[in-house]
């Protein structure tokens, strides 16, 4: 006999429509499917020097997620997007607030090319005695160089490489123009491969680029 099929898991759009219908398990649900996955960005996104604020700002999302359950629609937007573009927002507001973030719309195109702290690598465990530690260390590298990226594009780059949004949501999520999300995603993959480079290339050139 074979085994009972377990069903479907509901989309985030029918346990919303479920929520604000007076389902307060679909919230439940939402909540434990992106809570850490939103804390994660909210708590990147504000940084080290504001990262305190990380706590307000997570749960006032979801707040502003429960007050908005009656008249949520999708939009063309899934309810994920919609979730961490109120996160965004509530994030920007704490950084302006704090004078932390003064010229979000900027892409900082004029400020001086990346130099790397120190000897590129100096103090890292070479790669193939340790990779465990070496890749650690490498993406501790690349909180360091989220860090320096101004707030608009590391927004872009969080959403698109951690949470998965196409340019197109990207755009329609935080209502910017299609080329200016491409644009800030662009600078921001740049300004990320100069910073990591400077230190990923040093252990290849001494073993000779194996």
């Amino acid at each position: 006999m074979p085994a009972p099929t377990s069903p479907e898991p509901l989309d985030d759009d029918t346990l919303m429509r479920a929520y604000a219908a007076g389902d307060g398990t679909a919230f439940e649900r939402l909540y434990d499917r992106h809570q850490a996955a939103l804390y994660r960005f909210v708590h990147r996104l504000l940084g080290r020097e504001a990262g305190g604020q990380a706590d307000e700002v997570f749960q006032d999302t979801w707040l502003r997620a429960i007050e908005a359950r009656q008249r949520w629609q999708p939009q063309g937007a899934s309810f994920r997007t919609w979730l961490f573009t109120l996160a965004h927002h509530r994030a920007v507001d704490c950084l302006r607030r704090s004078g932390r973030e003064t010229a979000l719309p900027g892409s900082d195109d004029d400020a001086p090319p990346f130099e790397p702290a120190g000897t590129a690598w100096a103090a890292w465990p070479p790669p193939g005695a340790d990779d465990q530690a070496h890749w650690r260390a490498a993406g501790r590298q690349l909180l360091d160089c989220l860090e320096g990226l101004p707030v608009a594009q590391k927004t872009v780059f969080l959403l698109h490489h951690e949470d998965g949004l196409s340019v197109d949501e990207l755009a329609r999520g935080l209502s910017l123009g299609f080329e200016t999300a491409k644009t800030r995603l662009r600078y921001a993959m740049s300004k990320l491969r100069t910073c990591m480079g400077a230190y990923l290339a040093a252990p290849l050139a001494g073993t000779g680029g194996r």
